[in-house]
Formats: C-alpha cells, structure tokens, sequence
C-alpha cells in the first residue's frame, strides 16, 4: 500500500513537532506544509512553504493537521473537508460552541475521519488509569482532582486558561472515567494584564456523581501536571510531566492507637508506582490518527468529543462570569 501524504498548517511551537513526528511515522510522508509566518524553527525540513491552507489542497495531501490558532480552527478545517481531506485538529477544537458544531457536522456528513489533538488521553500515566478504572481496580470513582499550573505562555494570544490548558482536564476527566459533566461552577481571575483570564478553579459533577476540581493557572513559577481519582479501594495519582502512575491503597490493617483513628477516616495501605511503557503522547495519537484514516480500529479523539469538551468549556467561563451552577 503506497504512503499517506500529510500536510501540516502552522510551524509553530506544537506544529514544529507535528513535523518532527510525521517524518517519522511509518507508512506516511509528509509532503506539504504552511504558515503565513514563515518557519521560525525551520520545521519544514526543505518542502516550500504555504502561506494557506489551499497550499495543502493543491499539493494533494490525503491528511492535514491544523496546529494553527484557534481562532482560524474552523476556516482552515471547513476548507479540509470541503476538499475531501482527512483532519486531525488542535486542541481546542474551535473557538465556540457554534464553529466545534459546523466543523464536527462538516467532517460527519462527507464521512472524512475529524479529530481533536487532546494529547493527554495518550499519556501513559492515564492510559493506564484509565485501564484500571475500566477494570474495576478503584471501584466506585468519588472524585477527580486535577492541577495544571506554570508560568504564562508567550505563544498563547487568542484564547485564555480554559480554553487553552484546562480543555486537558475537562477532556481526560471524561475520558478516564467514562462519565460526562452533568453541572460546573467556576471562579477566574485576570491577573497578567491580558483581556483573557489566567487562573480558574472549577468545580464540578459527572453523570455517574463524582465530584470534580480543576485548579488551573498561568501563574505559577512551578510546572505541575497531576491528575488524582480517589475511589473506594484508594486512590490513582497521574504525573503527566513524567508518565508516572502511583496507587496508594486504602489499608486493611486496623488502627490500634487511639490518637490516630481518631482523625483517620482510613487507614493507609500499600503504594505502589507501576512501572509502565512510556511511548512518547504525540507519535501515539499520530499513529492512532494514520491507522484511522486507513481504516483500521483505532482510538482518536472525535470531533464530537472535542465538541463535547468545549461545551464544557464554555460552560466553565459562563458560571465564573454569573456565579451560578451551570447544568449541562
């Protein structure tokens, strides 16, 4: 079977390496590449390059990724499918609700493999969570904690820290759990002079009645990418910085001194740090985006899940501005 010939729209700091991980990624070359703002990081690896998205039409790619920003999201999808042309989409998928919609119905109704490039659901750390969830390892899920914190972004102009870092979380939450928000609340705060907010807190439940907190932030002078479900049988912490998952165990050895279980509401049990293959995230969702368009079985996140997440994300942004409980 001959190549797929990809196409990748935006050489920035994500698009760099999408092509880095295209050259790579067996039965697929990448023939075509653009950006109006040329290749600061020389990323095009001698191929021309495009000043638009007809420039990757013309060039008769089977396959683009869009690394553009989300406010062109929709015009560069749209142009994609109209041209018969498979996409694999950024995260956010779109700016709104409305664009997600028109870019999900456009790939549905021409039957053209649209995905949403939320990489966390290929971290290792929370593929395996997600495995153990769907085993039962935790039993019944009470809560997910995640924190997403670091400094500002330069690169980042056209949306704020929802859409851009907490979209990770409100994903892989729903993902690894298989459960979608039923209600959110929210606080933000604007603290770096910018007309986007830097700092939410969100507070939520899913349909199966976990709890739900998001504390995600510009703000930070640390980087920090954990992920916490606590369930009957203890709890599961992600670090998705290092690939790392941990158990620690709810005990089974009862506590004798008086003092202690006085404030224990359980006893500590085992912990352990599983030891896990660590593929890198990007070339796994790459691979599991190539294997889609050849139609195999493959697990890519769906354009209507990526519009799924930014309903969400709105949602989030509505109850920080009104103060109320968002539903659903």
């Amino acid at each position: 079977m001959p190549n797929l010939k990809a196409g990748l729209i935006g050489l920035g700091v994500m698009g760099r390496h999408h092509a880095r991980v295209l050259r790579s990624l067996p039965g697929v070359v990448l023939v075509a590449v653009a950006d109006p703002g040329g290749d600061q990081y020389d990323a095009a690896g001698g191929l021309d390059i495009g000043k638009d998205v007809q420039h990757l039409i013309d060039s008769g790619v089977d396959y683009a990724v869009v690394a553009v920003p989300t406010v062109f999201h929709e015009e560069v999808s749209i142009a994609l499918a109209e041209a018969g042309i498979h996409a694999l989409v950024e995260k956010p998928l779109a700016n709104d609700v409305a664009a997600a919609t028109r870019m999900a119905d456009a790939f549905r109704s021409r039957g053209l493999v649209g995905a949403t490039g939320h990489i966390e659901r290929y971290n290792p750390a929370l593929q395996s969570m997600r495995t153990r969830l769907e085993a039962g390892e935790l039993g019944e899920v009470f809560q997910v904690v995640t924190r997403r914190q670091g400094p500002f972004p330069i690169r980042i102009a056209d949306v704020g820290v929802v859409k851009d870092l907490a979209t990770h979380d409100i994903d892989l939450t729903a993902w690894v759990t298989g459960s979608s928000y039923v209600l959110v609340s929210a606080q933000t705060a604007f603290r770096s002079g910018r007309e986007h907010e830097d700092l939410v807190a969100a507070a939520g439940r899913l349909a199966d009645n976990a709890v739900t907190n998001h504390l995600v932030n510009w703000l930070s002078p640390m980087k920090e990418r954990v992920t916490v479900v606590t369930g009957e049988r203890g709890s599961f912490v992600a670090d998705t910085l290092t690939g790392d998952l941990t158990f620690y165990a709810n005990g089974t050895v009862a506590t004798t001194w008086d003092l202690i279980a006085g404030f224990r509401g359980v006893t500590e049990g085992d912990v352990v740090r599983f030891g896990i293959a660590k593929p890198e995230p990007l070339r796994t969702e790459h691979e599991a985006f190539r294997d889609a368009v050849l139609g195999k079985p493959a697990d890519i996140v769906t354009m209507e899940q990526g519009l799924a997440t930014v309903r969400v994300a709105e949602a989030v942004l509505t109850a920080s501005k009104t103060g109320e409980t968002i539903r659903l």
